[in-house]
């Protein structure tokens, strides 16, 4: 069993930052690459960024990339998400997650079987 508990969560205006923070516990921590996910109104939950279970790579969707920079602090058990220049757009629920099928591609959702409260980023224009 895992536990997430995301947090950092606001509102802000376009051009401005957010840090996101994911706590995980229970399972070992390291064994999992981790990832983050955002789901909008009205749509599906949608891959974001990963960070692997060294911590030593990391993978973006394009709609991020060069704004978004994850990150994991594996004494901590924590993951993070430094999201800058913010859009409208980025306005969803974000959630993180454990990657506890590695078999499956990590863009896809049936790769993860435990996912926290979330913690809601609104984006004003």
């Amino acid at each position: 069993q895992v536990q997430l508990v995301e947090s950092g969560g606001g509102l802000v205006q376009a051009g401005g930052s957010l840090r996101l923070s994911c706590a995980a516990s229970g399972r070992t921590f390291s064994t999992y690459a981790m990832t983050w996910f955002r789901q909008a109104p009205g749509k599906e939950r949608e891959f974001v960024a990963t960070v692997t279970r060294s911590g030593d790579n990391t993978y973006y969707a394009d709609s991020v990339k060069g704004r978004f920079t994850i990150s994991r602090d594996i004494a901590k058990n924590a993951v993070y998400l430094q999201m800058n220049s913010l859009k409208p757009e980025d306005t969803a629920v974000y959630y993180c997650a454990p990657r506890t099928r590695p078999s499956l591609s990590a863009y896809d959702r049936r790769s993860y079987e435990y996912w926290g409260q979330g913690t809601q980023v609104t984006v004003s224009s």
